[in-house]
């Protein structure tokens, strides 16, 4: 009962977030998928439109699915069928939506656990090292702190529990548990318990929400047509979102 009602105060409040930015993307010539909160060129087509949210609730029409190749590279990255049974243990632990958690991975790391920002932020979920000392975590003769954050389920594992605690700092404000992921809750706590006024915030908690929408469970019906021979999804990312440099070099 306890996840069910976190659950539907999260999809409730959904709506409370800021106007969903528009993601536009592109799949170049080496397979990789590019993603941007602004067209920056050319090539970047729309892929998602921040005023209409994508609908996951016609899937289940005998309508047939035609999944683009970007919604195809989000839904059934490798990298993310990887971690799929680390990220529903973590969100039932921590009694989390599992889309959230995909939706953040994917904004972070794009599925990279060797990613590393020019931050020092580890990992799948971009975890700070002080915020893992924070849970205890501690590195070893055998290996460094940020070697430990990128193992997958230590990662996921923390982010998680961070999440959850910010859900508890912010009930049923998930703008803020997004926000505070990305600029942490003290910056959030010094603007009034707002979102900060800083570019790379505000559009990283319109790129979760955009992604968020895309994993919602609702839309398992398009992750399962992505393997009924649509054709071949993308092998890697970059995410550019404004305001932030751009994710690290991703792997195969």
């Amino acid at each position: 009962m306890r996840i069910r009602r976190i659950l539907a105060t999260l999809l409730l409040a959904a709506a409370a977030l800021p106007a969903a930015a528009d993601i536009y993307g592109y799949i170049d010539a080496d397979g990789i998928a590019h993603f941007s909160t602004e067209r920056l060129d050319e090539r970047y087509q729309l892929f998602m439109r921040g005023d209409a949210p994508f609908d996951s609730s016609r899937l289940g029409s005998q309508a047939p699915v035609e999944p683009t190749p970007l919604a195809r590279y989000l839904t059934g990255h490798p990298g993310l069928r990887k971690v799929e049974p680390l990220l529903q243990e973590a969100a039932l632990e921590f009694a989390l939506d599992p889309a959230l958690l995909k939706a953040v991975m994917a904004a972070e790391s794009a599925f990279n656990p060797a990613a590393v920002s020019p931050k020092g932020a580890v990992g799948l979920m971009q975890i700070m090292p002080a915020t893992a000392e924070r849970y205890g975590l501690q590195g070893d003769r055998k290996r460094s702190l940020s070697q430990k954050l990128t193992d997958p389920r230590t990662n996921i594992r923390l982010a998680a529990r961070y999440l959850r605690d910010l859900h508890r700092l912010f009930p049923s404000q998930p703008e803020l548990v997004i926000a505070s992921y990305n600029a942490g809750e003290g910056a959030v706590q010094r603007h009034n318990n707002r979102i900060p006024p800083y570019p790379e915030t505000r559009n990283y908690v319109r790129v979760v929400k955009q992604f968020y929408q895309l994993y919602r469970p609702a839309a398992q019906a398009l992750t399962v047509a992505l393997h009924d021979g649509h054709g071949q999804a993308p092998r890697r990312i970059r995410m550019t979102i404004p305001g932030r440099r751009s994710m690290p070099d991703p792997i195969e």
